[in-house]
């Protein structure tokens, strides 16, 4: 009997570590929202989800989510864990003008292959890829950051959802008539298939859908009435050919999640299912579309997120914790059991992905304090910029100067910005001061104005001004031992209107200027960056 019981624990000893490592399957949906989700607080005109409401059961909803503005920046960030700013890519690749991620990154794919794994995954990416331009060498970079297999188009969108050109493992491209999402769905399914059991896998899963164009799906895949697919009727009712695309996308899901069960995988594959960028501006729902995808504003970057499987204790939950798709790196990692990753991150790539494995678990309900986006084109576009929030605040700084303040817990749509309405409550300044001060930290530059809403330079500055409020003239007063270098006024929506060289010796005529607040701007011969708000009679 003691031999029977010793046999078995043996066997069980030897078959836990395989059984512990589990599937991972990542689906993206491309340029959606939470504003056609109709599990989410700010779903609309909501569309039919029912295989993606399924994760629900047996996962945990993220309500506050971010991502980035476009689509090349949230793929590069979530494969590498770092922030476009460390990877270079910070726009939609259009060319080779555009920053390309570098395949010496260290990608999920690679870590999931190294030598140091306690268990090698087989790797694929099915759909879109859109982190190099589509040249024959480039096409082989998605076995270079660590997939075995791939299959999908290079460009940002499709055409034409029924003829398109799909690149499969380097290949030069080949003409498809299939309808995309159903193709990628296909190609998901035929790799799965071919594998034969001996490694756990990692599906990055990509749908070109339901990004523009908004062609009408085959009608076996959507309930959507009265849609002719003509382009008149699609520019009349571009929401319901968004919405039937995005129910195409749901069946196709559920044509995945039928097969994991068809094989009993569902219960062993953790599934997250994600929104890449907000929605485009032609059929976003928000009150300002012009704030939608491409922009670092809510519409563009709060998405959707649900992680569901067996990493979730307690399913059923939702979470407003601050997380961000580039969190997905360190949590795919650590899904797959390489709990000692980042021994393998060099101190000159450093990560910045934040594990969600202790809010799936449940043992904590927040693993950041804040959480940050950006946008940048290498040509200089007005919305570049960079945001940060905590838990109640957001503070902007655009690559232009100018600032933008909201209290996002009540005021979601960003409709009142806060340095319009200056001096700020001891409440929100607090929040400026440690949002900018973590901006600053993060990005390793004088990031805001720490100072905004005094009345003067601060007691070790040396620096003040007079008289305040102003008629005509305004003076710059220095200690002896003050040494500013240049300075310059902004109006209250952080505009330029008056550079100066030098303090020492201009007396600032603002007689032209506007009755209002502005902000005198000094930069010392340190770099530091101090600031004082002044009213303009």
């Amino acid at each position: 009997m003691l031999k029977n019981y010793v046999l078995a624990f043996l066997f069980f000893a030897l078959v836990e570590p395989i059984f512990a490592q589990k599937n991972v399957i990542l689906l993206i949906a491309d340029d959606l929202g939470t504003d056609y989700l109709g599990f989410y607080d700010d779903g609309l005109d909501t569309a039919k989800m029912p295989n993606i409401r399924s994760l629900l059961k047996n996962g945990v909803r993220f309500t506050k989510a971010w991502s980035y503005p476009v689509c090349s920046e949230i793929r590069a960030a979530v494969l590498t864990g770092r922030y476009p700013f460390r990877t270079g890519v910070g726009t939609v690749i259009t060319s080779a003008a555009n920053g390309q991620l570098d395949t010496a990154e260290i990608s999920i794919g690679k870590l999931l292959k190294n030598a140091a794994a306690p268990t090698k995954y087989a790797t694929a990416n099915v759909g879109k890829w859109h982190l190099h331009t589509s040249m024959p060498a480039n096409r082989n970079f998605p076995a270079a950051l660590g997939y075995d297999h791939y299959s999908g188009n290079f460009i940002g969108q499709v055409n034409d959802y029924f003829n398109w050109q799909k690149i499969v493992d380097g290949a030069a491209p080949v003409t498809v008539t299939n309808y995309a999402t159903t193709e990628q769905t296909d190609d998901a399914i035929k790799w799965l298939s071919k594998l034969d059991g001996s490694k756990p896998f990692f599906l990055w899963q990509a749908f070109n859908a339901p990004h523009f164009p908004f062609h009408l799906p085959p009608a076996a895949l959507h309930s959507v009435p009265n849609l002719t697919g003509t382009a008149a009727d699609l520019m009349a009712h571009r929401p319901e050919y968004f919405k039937a695309m995005i129910e195409a996308m749901d069946t196709e899901i559920g044509r995945l999640f039928k097969w994991l069960d068809d094989h009993n995988l569902r219960d062993n594959t953790n599934i997250i299912f994600i929104g890449d960028n907000g929605d485009d501006s032609r059929i976003c729902q928000f009150p300002n579309p012009q704030r939608a995808k491409g922009t670092v504003y809510e519409a563009g970057v709060h998405v959707p997120m649900i992680i569901s499987g067996p990493a979730v204790a307690s399913p059923g939950r939702k979470s407003d914790a601050l997380v961000s798709t580039t969190d997905l790196f360190a949590t795919i990692v650590e899904m797959a059991g390489f709990s000692a990753w980042k021994n393998l991150i060099p101190t000159t790539k450093p990560v910045d992905a934040v594990s969600l494995l202790p809010i799936l678990k449940n043992e904590k309900t927040a693993v950041r304090d804040w959480v940050f986006t950006e946008v940048f084109d290498p040509a200089g576009t007005p919305d570049d910029g960079k945001a940060i929030r905590d838990l109640d605040f957001k503070l902007f700084r655009f690559d232009d100067g100018h600032e933008e303040f909201y209290k996002i817990a009540t005021d979601p749509n960003e409709a009142t910005n806060l340095l319009l309405q200056l001096p700020l409550d001891a409440n929100a300044r607090a929040h400026y001061i440690f949002l900018c001060s973590a901006l600053t930290g993060l990005v390793g530059t004088a990031a805001c104005l720490p100072s905004v809403g005094t009345e003067n330079l601060g007691e070790n500055t040396g620096f003040s001004i007079s008289p305040n409020p102003v008629s005509d003239f305004l003076d710059v007063h220095f200690s002896e031992n003050a040494r500013p270098a240049s300075g310059e006024i902004l109006d209250a929506a952080g505009q330029r209107v008056l550079l100066f060289t030098d303090v020492k010796k201009e007396k600032l005529d603002v007689s032209s200027l506007p009755a209002g607040v502005f902000f005198v701007k000094i930069l010392d011969e340190n770099g530091r960056v101090f600031s004082v708000r002044f009213a303009k009679k």
